[in-house]
């Protein structure tokens, strides 16, 4: 209980800290705060202003480890918000990068609702006007992330890996080999699809949040980790496929399965990393068994080599 009050008492201090650097709710008496559950690393609060909504946003302690830059994440949110799919950003406040952005008012969309064929083209939509935006300074690969985050981890000291790590590191450098015999043109994506990150606004419209990850990837890759977050089987991974390129080619759906698989590696990876330099009062390690144990379901999948071949 003591380590817990000491976090809620420094998480308002931090908040304190982060409005009085906010020029229009400097000294401010009137503002009415709500703290907003769901972010696992994140701190964000509503604040309502005036009659006006919006969302404070304060990054987690450090985030520059998982290779989050506030800079990218603020003009990211910008160029999707312009769109009209991010929420958009009233203020971003430097060296901290407190991001403040006008609330959506909306509602979540539960992952059977994701499924349904209606959404899988409302969100392929969404995805060929994100990666059509122009581009931005950062990248993002999988592949290279999990290679830092294993280092990264293991510099921290965290000795958590499953036991058949060193099979499924092995089958990432097979994937990366077969990913570069059959490059795609990087192009602004999110990389980060979590339900979570999913509303409906009153209108109706799908908006997206967190753009903290987002880089110029594989578009595969953003479709992939949509997929696998949402629990697609292949029906759904085909409807995904169709509603964004059309009529396909069986290796884009080979690539894809294998992007998902590379997602979830990315998601079992940041888990392991977490253990060693997040203080916060989160099962860490299952959350990484769930991911890793999801990833090697998929390279026991006996189309896997099948999968490997297409992008030959």
């Amino acid at each position: 209980m003591g380590n817990g009050l000491a976090m809620d008492l420094q998480m308002m201090s931090v908040l304190e800290q982060a409005l009085a650097r906010i020029p229009a709710w400097r000294d401010r008496s009137d503002l009415q705060i709500t703290f907003l559950s769901g972010g696992i690393t994140n701190q964000n609060y509503r604040i309502d202003a005036e009659g006006e909504a919006f969302v404070l946003r304060l990054g987690g302690a450090k985030s520059e480890l998982l290779g989050i830059d506030r800079a990218n994440e603020y003009a990211a949110t910008r160029a999707a918000a312009e769109i009209g799919i991010a929420p958009a950003v009233v203020e971003f406040i430097l060296p901290e990068g407190y991001l403040v952005a006008r609330f959506i008012r909306g509602r979540p969309i539960p992952i059977d609702a994701m499924q349904e064929t209606q959404t899988i083209h409302q969100v392929a939509r969404a995805l060929q006007k994100i990666h059509a935006l122009p581009a931005v300074r950062a990248t993002f690969s999988p592949f290279q992330v999990a290679r830092d985050y294993d280092a990264l981890a293991r510099a921290h000291g965290v000795t958590a890996f499953p036991e058949n790590y060193a099979w499924l590191r092995a089958q990432l450098a097979v994937i990366e080999t077969a990913f570069d015999h059959s490059k795609t043109t990087p192009v602004f994506c999110h990389n980060d699809l979590l339900n979570g990150n999913f509303l409906r606004d009153e209108q109706g419209n799908l908006r997206i949040l967190d753009w903290e990850y987002a880089g110029m990837g594989d578009p595969f890759f953003d479709l992939a980790n949509f997929a696998a977050h949402h629990e697609f089987d292949d029906v759904h991974v085909q409807q995904l496929l169709d509603a964004y390129f059309g009529q396909v080619e069986p290796r884009a759906f080979a690539r894809l399965k294998l992007a998902q698989a590379m997602s979830d590696f990315r998601e079992g990876i940041w888990g392991v990393l977490q253990q060693g330099i997040s203080e916060l009062d989160f099962d860490f390690r299952g959350y990484a068994n769930q991911f890793f144990d999801k990833l090697t379901a998929r390279l026991n999948d006996p189309r896997y080599t099948e999968w490997l071949a297409a992008l030959e």
